[in-house]
């Protein structure tokens, strides 16, 4: 048996604020990675460069955020989901396992949104999961068709008797991907009320962790000042039996 502890946060580009309030948070959010002590650590809203705020922000990481927030000794894996102005951002995966490979898929559902799946294949104690990372999208309708295309990715790219992780931003405030989800027989802490969004007074439940061939066994979200000005965002932590 092994435990794995795995963490989902979307950080929301690592800046915080708008206009001249805008604050670099991505060094506070190092700090709150390596707290996680996660095995895996899911992003959501990771940037690949910025051009306009790398000239704003003089501390801005030489790194790409993925690789700045990865502890010593994990590996990370990014992949964009959205190309814009200035600059990239997508998801990731922050491993301390060793990662045998990824791939990426594109679950845009208009040309409003642009969207993506990041799937990393991990060897954790020499067993082979799979890891998928999702930000899905704003409109209901939407989600479920990404749901319908992750669940086509799934039956196409991971075996079906490997043990499986889907975690990220679902944006289901109305916890109405519950079923979908559950005919991918993927399910998730679905009896625990664990708010993640707004960060300052969360009441909404849009980060979640589904599994397919792992236990749930806890789950938590850190509350907080330091959490509620790093992200707009709380992260969901967790705890799965392998």
């Amino acid at each position: 048996m092994s435990i794995v502890r795995i963490a989902t946060y979307n950080i929301h580009k690592g800046v915080q604020g708008i206009g001249p309030s805008r604050r670099l948070e991505i060094h506070n959010l190092a700090h709150a990675v390596e707290q996680f002590d996660a095995d895996i650590v899911c992003l959501q809203e990771v940037r690949k460069h910025h051009r306009k705020l790398e000239k704003l922000f003089t501390r801005w990481p030489a790194l790409d955020q993925a690789g700045y927030l990865s502890p010593e000794g994990y590996e990370s894996v990014y992949r964009t989901n959205a190309v814009t102005r200035h600059g990239e951002h997508g998801n990731a995966v922050l491993s301390r396992w060793p990662v045998l490979g990824s791939s990426h898929s594109d679950v845009s559902d208009h040309r409003f949104e642009q969207r993506g799946l990041l799937h990393a294949h991990l060897l954790v104690e020499g067993v082979e999961l799979h890891v998928v990372v999702v930000h899905f999208g704003l409109i209901h309708a939407g989600r479920e068709r990404q749901v319908k295309r992750l669940g086509e990715y799934v039956a196409r790219e991971v075996p079906p008797t490997a043990p499986l992780i889907v975690a990220g931003d679902f944006n289901d405030w109305a916890a109405k991907l519950l079923r979908p989800m559950a005919d991918l027989d993927l399910k998730t802490f679905d009896s625990l009320r664990l708010p993640t969004f707004p960060a300052r007074l969360p009441l909404l439940h849009l980060d979640r962790i589904y599994v397919r061939g792992l236990r749930p066994l806890t789950a938590h979200v850190p509350h907080g000042r330091s959490w509620s000005r790093m992200s707009d965002h709380l992260p969901l932590i967790a705890e799965l039996e392998l």
